[in-house]
């Protein structure tokens, strides 16, 4: 759970595409406890393939970027997720999805040979994509 927070942390607010051109054809999605500490892993772990895949990576993008990191935060907890999408050539972009506090979006890495290096802008977690985060 540390190296999620620190990842997201990281972000660098106004900057990046303003979406993504990424096409995904799975996506593996991960829930940890926002209380978790040191190395714990995922709490819940789903995975969704083909439409679903393509969807849920539809609504990440919908949201729109953020220039400015949030300031105002809720103090209530709920699950980090952390989806990793993956294409055809086994590229993986993955984002980090705060369902609490600040709901912050953040790509937060993208790996592949020959995958574009600018990551998605920061944005918030929609309503509608945390709706569609309800594990199945």
């Amino acid at each position: 759970m540390t190296a999620v927070r620190t990842a997201t942390d990281k972000a660098v607010w106004g900057q990046g595409a303003a979406t993504s051109k990424f096409n995904p054809v799975s996506v593996t999605i991960c829930q940890y406890d926002a209380q978790a500490t040191g190395q714990n892993y995922a709490t819940i772990t789903t995975k969704r393939m083909g439409k679903q895949a393509t969807d849920l990576f539809a609504l990440v993008n919908a949201a729109k970027p953020v220039a400015k990191k949030p300031s105002m935060c809720t103090k209530e907890l709920g699950p980090t997720y952390v989806l990793r999408f993956t294409d055809n050539d086994r590229g993986v972009l993955s984002f980090t999805a705060e369902s609490f506090g600040c709901h912050r979006l953040v790509a937060t890495s993208l790996e592949g040979q020959g995958k574009p290096g600018t990551l998605p802008a920061p944005r918030q977690v929609t309503a509608e994509l945390t709706k569609s985060l309800g594990l199945r």
